[in-house]
């Protein structure tokens, strides 16, 4: 019975999908937010893991809803995304946009994270690796432990994180991971080429963190763990997976200007 309950839910949807695309009127358009609302407070909780307390995932789940719209308004089947992988991207450049006008992060961590950034930078550039953590207190000239409390600090910077990190090297600006996936129907080769190679690149920045780094990278974005739940895998605290995080969005961001710069 649940199968056929299923399947019935998805030929209901479908036949949203269908109506509204003959007539996009507002009732229909709301039926399928209704539908789809649980997309909205599951992209507006991971945004707000490691936030501060005074960011409410409440006004977070309202900005999404307008990203949720937004996408229903502008999915085209034809390209050959599920709805669900689109909208979420949709949801969460709509929440981060709304925190980035806010300018909920202090100018001070502004300024620090893009201190760590140029740090990491200039020494992958001259020691030819991925720099240590004591090698970067060092570059910065603070101890490790100040370093790690630093990037506790950063992760308010990191919830941009991989969504400006694919269009990093791109004149257009910053793209999402659903705007790189790939599109079979695509007519202009070119934006193909393009999409590949931000993908390329961002696999090889990827490659080049340590095992550490890379699996957290890997379980948050590609496994959707949550930061506890990666704490869980590694054997350590939250607190401790979300400076790890940060850590390793930095080195992604200055490992892709690198190449931009190449």
């Amino acid at each position: 019975r649940t199968g056929d309950t299923d399947t019935e839910a998805e030929s209901a949807i479908a036949a949203l999908w269908r109506e509204f695309g003959r007539s996009p009127d507002q009732h229909v358009r709301d039926r399928l937010v209704l539908h789809y609302a649980p997309l909205v407070k599951y992209v507006a909780g991971r945004v707000g893991t490691g936030l501060p307390s005074h960011v409410d995932v409440s006004d977070l789940v309202q900005s999404g809803i307008f990203g949720l719209v937004d996408a229903i308004e502008k999915f085209d089947p034809e390209r050959g995304l599920r709805f669900e992988t689109y909208a979420m991207q949709r949801i969460r450049g709509a929440i981060l946009d709304d925190l980035r006008s806010q300018d909920w992060v202090p100018r001070v961590i502004r300024s620090r994270a893009r201190e760590v950034e140029r740090a990491h930078d200039r020494l992958g550039a001259r020691l030819r690796r991925t720099p240590t953590d004591s090698e970067v207190a060092a570059e910065l000239g603070v101890s490790v432990r100040e370093l790690r409390d630093l990037y506790g600090q950063l992760r308010l910077t990191s919830v941009v994180a991989l969504d400006d990190l694919v269009g990093a090297n791109t004149e257009s600006g910053p793209g999402t991971a659903a705007e790189t996936l790939p599109d079979e129907d695509a007519v202009d080769p070119a934006t193909v080429l393009v999409d590949r190679d931000n993908r390329r690149q961002l696999a090889e920045a990827i490659a080049q963190l340590n095992e550490r780094d890379r699996i957290v990278v890997s379980l948050y974005y590609f496994e959707s763990l949550t930061l506890a739940e990666i704490g869980r895998v590694l054997g350590v605290t939250e607190s401790r997976v979300s400076q790890l995080h940060t850590r390793a969005v930095l080195r992604l961001r200055a490992k892709l200007l690198e190449q931009a710069g190449g």
